[in-house]
């Protein structure tokens, strides 16, 4: 009944024709950017930031909601169309979806991709307002001390779920955290890491960061790679599967829809590992083994479900308890805090329109995303071939003025200039820039809530491990160090990501 009564306060909140209009529109322009090559739902949501700023808390969030969710689906489209996912993610649906695409199938392979989001992202966001009022219930018992554990605990999981090595990732980290530290601290009023800078005073720049590193970043590598972004494929028909289909794809939907919900919770990358274990299961239990790699419709149904079912579940952390688990939740926690929302569990009580209207929100975004991607996919083919030197510059004026826009400062678009560069670099290093985003996150959150633990203990430090939460969580989190670092288990993870 207390289900019914919260699903109704949302349904208030997002069928006002206003935040319909937003849901659409962010539904829209994520696919419209995720469709282009190379540009994920980091990236995507990074620039288009800036637009959300002037909308109130409830339209921007369930437009930016949006924008991720179509971003996803964007990135599966270019991963069947030109063999070239538009996030980590899509990787396994371009193994069969390309091939399916190749042989004249393309259309059935991209409803196959929109059915199985549609059925994952409706089952994952139930679960979502199933689970997250008991976990806001718990969240509210936490003290400064277990929410600091609980943050040490997202960034270790973020270390060790991070592609490449594990001291890249470390100090990607490291360095997030100390970017996170520049400005001027809160309680002695003293600016840090400044360089004598006003500009610099107030820190660094949410969007300044993210439009930089995963922004221009991506534009530099997309240009250097621009000869593989071309697609063969000009025209897409037979859209609907046959009953055949339908009977292939319905288990390998069930299972990956049920692995994503799961694994999506899981900070630093759930969803990518729930598209990966899902293609694995379906790889050892279907019948159809032999065409895997081939051109297997159960090889698009079972990644894209799990990638969707872990896209949807992995605002419960977020909503919850105010923690990021992967890039764009962390996007999200600065859009809410740029609105003024303290992200946590007090969101659910302070703010419940707010709360329930985005849950609610994801249910009509999935539907706008089946009825309004189908029929516009020859427009996707068409943006596809468009030479991605044609393109660039437009998408550097919009992150140039989404920028500028903030505070009115040319300064900010040298600094967004330099932290493209860092992203390209990082790019060439392997490094691996989510968790140092993660890291700028949660940096100044951390610092608080130990502060605070430190002042209500009189500077006890032991207050972090004599609190029951608090301990567990720290001891998760140095379980998770000691098995990654084993010798046995870091090969089998280098290993798992080469094949990535």
């Amino acid at each position: 009944m207390e289900l019914l009564n919260n699903l109704s306060i949302g349904l208030e909140a997002a069928f006002t024709l206003s935040n319909l209009a937003y849901c659409l529109a962010g539904v829209f322009l994520g696919t419209l950017i995720g469709v282009l090559p190379g540009l994920g739902p980091v990236a995507t949501i990074a620039m288009l930031l800036p637009m959300t700023f002037t909308l109130p808390p409830v339209s921007a969030l369930i437009m930016l909601a949006g924008i991720y969710y179509g971003a996803q689906y964007g990135g599966s489209t270019t991963a069947i169309l030109v063999n070239l996912p538009g996030e980590s993610s899509s990787v396994v649906t371009a193994l069969d979806g390309y091939q399916m695409a190749r042989q004249g199938k393309a259309g059935k392979a991209l409803a196959t991709a929109a059915i199985g989001s549609f059925v994952a992202g409706t089952f994952a966001t139930l679960l979502l307002a199933l689970f997250a009022p008991p976990l806001a219930d718990l969240a509210l018992k936490f003290g400064p001390a277990e929410y600091f554990s609980l943050m040490v605990m997202g960034l270790v999981a973020s270390v060790v779920l991070a592609h490449g090595s594990l001291l890249q990732a470390f100090g990607m980290i490291v360095l997030g955290l100390l970017l996170g530290m520049v400005g001027t601290d809160v309680n002695s009023g003293m600016e840090r890491y400044t360089f004598d800078s006003p500009y610099m005073a107030e820190g660094i720049g949410f969007v300044v960061l993210a439009m930089g590193m995963f922004g221009l970043g991506e534009i530099i590598k997309n240009l250097e790679e621009e000869a593989l972004r071309s697609s063969s494929i000009t025209k897409v028909s037979g859209l609907m599967p046959t009953r055949k289909d339908l009977k292939r794809i319905f288990w390998p939907i069930v299972r990956g829809t049920g692995l994503g919900s799961v694994l999506g919770i899981l900070p630093g990358g759930g969803a990518m590992l729930a598209s990966f274990a899902a293609y694995s299961i379906e790889k050892k239990v279907s019948p159809n083994a032999h065409e895997f790699g081939k051109g297997a419709i159960e090889g698009v149904a079972a990644p894209e479900s799990a990638n969707n079912a872990g896209a949807q579940t992995s605002f419960i952390p977020l909503l919850t308890l105010g923690i990021p688990s992967n890039p764009v939740m962390a996007l999200m926690v600065g859009a809410m805090i740029i609105q003024g929302i303290t992200p946590g569990p007090s969101v659910m009580v302070e703010q419940p329109q707010l709360f329930w209207g985005i849950i609610v929100s994801m249910w009509i975004g999935n539907l706008f995303l089946i009825v309004l991607n189908l029929p516009l996919i020859g427009m996707w083919v068409k943006m596809i071939t468009v030479p991605y030197h044609h393109l660039f510059p437009v998408i550097l004026v919009f992150c140039c003025i989404g920028v500028f826009s903030l505070n009115n400062r040319v300064f900010d678009v040298y600094l967004m200039a330099g932290f493209g560069v860092l992203g390209y670099i990082f790019t060439k290093l392997r490094c691996e820039p989510a968790p140092m985003l993660l890291g700028f996150i949660l940096g100044p959150m951390m610092e608080e809530y130990l502060r605070r633990a430190l002042l209500l203990s009189r500077g006890d430090f032991s207050v972090l491990v004599t609190r029951p939460i608090s301990a567990t969580m720290l001891a998760i989190a140095a379980v998770a160090l000691v098995v990654v670092l084993a010798p046995s288990v870091r090969a089998k993870r280098e290993e798992a990501f080469q094949e990535d």
